[in-house]
């Protein structure tokens, strides 16, 4: 069964990762996928499965860019059904070291994008779509050196829950997938002790696969979580839940 067959679909940050498995999973399931990335790729469509992807070039912070895929969204599909945003970044801070730089890429990436895409998708969404926010444990734990990255999170949290009651109304529902540390790449760069020191923190006992999220972002993507909104639906292994 292709559960987002006939569905267009955009995912912010959408290439690599985290995002580039919601990409691949959205259409494996039938959807037409538009995957952002603010890295210089070029624009791309490949056939996966019953659906595709259409990768576009685009930084997430940049309100401009992003009304400029939402045109094209519009002009070639005629509306979006699914946003995912998974644009971020996270480097470590801790409070003496937190410099404006710092501060304003965080919070102009994690959340400025989030903000502005969700706010030009509703012109393009009809009743039954939905947003599928990404946001992370670190926006309920307090994790040393990331202040700054754990307090966009918790934003992302809270987005969620405001847009909810905001966009029942026009029957665009809204949830958060927060995952824990994913052997993403990104990942993969860090030590063998730290990936080690990470996974005797899951109860599980390992981190987590992106295609993992990937499954969770595809339930509320669907009809399937169609009496669920403003939720958060945790992927960390039990991290911060036990």
């Amino acid at each position: 069964m292709s559960r987002l067959a006939n569905k267009t679909a955009l995912v912010v940050g959408g290439v690599g990762g985290i995002g580039g498995a919601i990409s691949e999973r959205f259409a494996r399931e039938g959807a037409q996928v538009y995957a952002t990335s603010r890295k210089g790729v070029e624009s791309t469509e490949a056939s996966v499965g019953p659906g595709s992807i259409r990768s576009i070039q685009a930084d997430a912070s940049d309100k401009s860019d992003l009304q400029r895929v939402f045109k094209q969204i519009g002009s070639e599909q005629g509306r979006l059904d699914v946003l995912v945003v998974n644009a971020g970044l996270s480097e470590y801070a801790p409070l003496a070291d937190i410099s404006e730089d710092h501060f304003d890429r965080t919070f102009g990436l994690n959340v400025r994008s989030l903000v502005f895409a969700a706010q030009g998708a509703i012109d393009i969404m009809l009743p039954g779509a939905t947003i599928v926010l990404i946001g992370s444990i670190a926006g309920d734990i307090g994790t040393k050196g990331y202040g700054v990255y754990g307090a966009t999170k918790a934003s992302v949290r809270s987005f969620t829950r405001t847009w909810a009651n905001e966009l029942a109304p026009k029957g665009i529902r809204v949830n958060v997938v927060s995952p824990g540390p994913t052997d993403t790449a990104m990942m993969a760069s860090a030590s063998q002790e730290v990936r080690d020191a990470l996974s005797s923190m899951i109860p599980l006992g390992r981190m987590g696969r992106p295609d993992e999220v990937a499954a969770a972002a595809l339930f509320l993507a669907s009809d399937e979580s169609s009496f669920t909104t403003g939720a958060e639906l945790v992927v960390d292994g039990g991290m911060a839940q036990v």
